[in-house]
């Protein structure tokens, strides 16, 4: 039996074979050369594949690191607001008024209302005092004259 499927295997091999030579389709390409082909095909894949991951690679690092660049500016940001906030708390001429503190990229912008001019004066010169601080919008007004 074994033998018998043999014949019939070789025999269903021996009939495609003339089926394709019957029907003229003729490779160029031997059997040999298409295996060069798909081998140097895959190998170009693979080889862009890993260009494609080396990028994604370094496309996720640089956004990691402009996340943390990010959230370490907004902390430096929060930081100087509170220690302007302070400050201003702190001295006597200014501490009961409501003075509002905004910071972004270190430039402080203080508005509101102060009692005189010199009082104006005066938060603009202890924010400036802040380290971290790169310039400050002073847009306080002074009472009376708003």
């Amino acid at each position: 039996m074994n033998r018998q499927l043999r014949i019939t295997a070789l025999a269903a091999a021996l009939a495609a074979s003339t089926l394709v030579v019957a029907c003229g389709e003729q490779e160029d390409a031997t059997v040999g050369q298409r295996l060069d082909s798909t081998v140097t095909e895959v190998q170009n894949a693979g080889t862009q594949m890993g260009q494609d991951a080396r990028q994604a690679a370094q496309d996720v690092q640089a956004a990691g690191s402009n996340a943390a660049d990010a959230m370490a500016r907004g902390a430096a940001d929060a930081t100087i607001t509170a220690k302007v906030n302070a400050a201003l708390v702190a001295d006597d001429q200014l501490k009961a008024l409501a003075i509002d503190v905004d910071t972004t990229n270190g430039r402080v912008q203080l508005s509101g209302t102060a009692p005189s001019a010199e009082a104006r004066e005066r938060a603009t010169t202890l924010a400036r005092a802040v380290e971290g601080v790169i310039e400050v919008d002073n847009r306080l007004t002074v009472q009376g004259q708003g």
